[in-house]
């Protein structure tokens, strides 16, 4: 039956073009408050864009994450899940310039990584518990 249906339908086929087709899937996501997006059960870093709400367009190997337009990172799709991808220039506080080149990736499971963060931020909560009386 599958046979005869292919058979009818055969002379109307055409041939797939010999480029590569990129679909692309938009979403949306909320980054969370280490700077990551989570996309296919994966989690990607963003520079400086705490719980902000960004595009997200996902080929068939790289995730590009926009904010307002802008093409904000670009990441190779992680195979699996619970997979890091965390550009280091994300964590600087400071934009990388468009000359560099690209800074060593981590990539890893839950756990493997702890975020860069300034020691200014743990100071600043030291302060605040200590002003209410906390220790």
């Amino acid at each position: 039956m599958v046979a005869e249906a292919f058979g009818e339908e055969q002379e109307e086929l055409q041939r797939l073009p010999d480029h590569r087709f990129n679909a692309v899937l938009k979403l949306e996501r909320r980054v969370s408050h280490d700077g990551l997006v989570a996309v296919g059960g994966n989690y990607y870093s963003v520079p400086d864009r705490t719980r902000r709400i960004v595009e997200i367009e996902q080929l068939p190997d790289l995730i590009r994450i926009i904010d307002r337009g802008i093409v904000v990172a670009e990441h190779p799709v992680l195979e699996g899940y619970r997979q890091y991808r965390i550009d280091r220039r994300h964590r600087t506080g400071r934009p990388a310039p468009r000359t560099q080149e690209r800074s060593m990736t981590m990539i890893g499971r839950i756990g493997d990584h702890v975020p860069l963060r300034s020691l200014a931020v743990y100071k600043a909560i030291g302060a605040s518990l200590a002003m209410e009386g906390r220790p």
